[in-house]
């Protein structure tokens, strides 16, 4: 592809917008997002699954094929910086997990 000013500028702002979400407190705060939003996203699947009542085995195959994936993923990675990527998707999945187990203590009780 040509060097040409648009190109330039595109690749510029991509790499300030990586170099601001670097900041700590940025990373602390994405990682939050991402563990709020997975809860969040655990609550919707277990309250629609439930309320179908046809697929809970099949969805729950599924999480586990998915959990154990991204868990591959993030800890297979060797390197001594994490990926900021990486870090919110294995947040997303923590958040997932600890709503299925609160879901289940609900059910339980």
């Amino acid at each position: 592809m040509q060097d040409t000013r648009l190109n330039r500028l595109t690749n510029n702002v991509g790499a300030r917008f990586m170099k601001w979400l670097r900041s700590p407190w940025r990373r602390s705060s994405l990682m939050l997002i991402g563990l709020l939003g997975g809860f969040f996203l655990g609550n919707v699947i277990s309250t629609t699954a439930g309320q179908a009542a046809k697929l809970d085995v099949s969805i729950a195959a599924l999480l586990i094929v998915v959990t154990e994936g991204i868990s591959r993923l993030v800890y297979a990675n060797k390197s001594k910086t994490p990926s900021l990527t990486g870090d919110i998707v294995n947040a997303i999945k923590i958040g997932v997990t600890y709503s299925l187990f609160l879901e289940a203590f609900k059910l339980g009780s």
